[in-house]
């Protein structure tokens, strides 16, 4: 079997946010945000019942997007996200080594929703930012 000389590493996600946004700023002044997005699942099940199952993904974003996000999404709001997905490792307190996978978004657009404004629903995404560089990671406040 061959393998492939390019991979992929690409995530689209629509859903509803779950809470506000978090946005903190590093101590060189980028701005950082996390929420968490749902998605739903729906099937029947062999008896014809209907299903459901909620999914929910870590999101991170940087610079203009993290400004972005606290300006115009609220919990509730839909949002069509574009990014990748990226597993940190820490260890916390008691010196447990833990892992967390999460979505990094490159691209953040309003769809509207239940915390759709008037305002917000004009403005379509936030810019797209790079990452920041490993001496920044470093410097995270969560």
């Amino acid at each position: 079997m061959a393998f492939a000389r390019n991979s992929a590493n690409r995530v689209i996600l629509v859903g509803n946010v779950g809470q506000k946004p978090e946005v903190r700023y590093t101590s060189s002044g980028a701005a950082v945000a996390n929420l968490s997005v749902a998605t739903n699942e729906f099937w029947k099940d062999n008896d014809g019942n209907r299903q459901e199952r909620t999914e929910w993904h870590r999101i991170v974003t940087w610079r203009g997007q993290a400004e972005f996000c606290e300006q115009y999404v609220d919990k509730g709001t839909m949002l069509y996200i574009e990014g990748r997905l990226q597993t940190r490792d820490w260890e916390d307190k008691n010196g447990v080594k833990r892992y967390t996978t999460e979505v990094v978004a490159e691209t953040i657009t309003l769809l509207g929703g239940r915390g759709d404004s008037g305002e917000a629903s004009k403005k379509q995404s936030g810019s797209a930012a790079p990452e920041p560089e490993d001496e920044e990671m470093d410097d995270l406040p969560f």
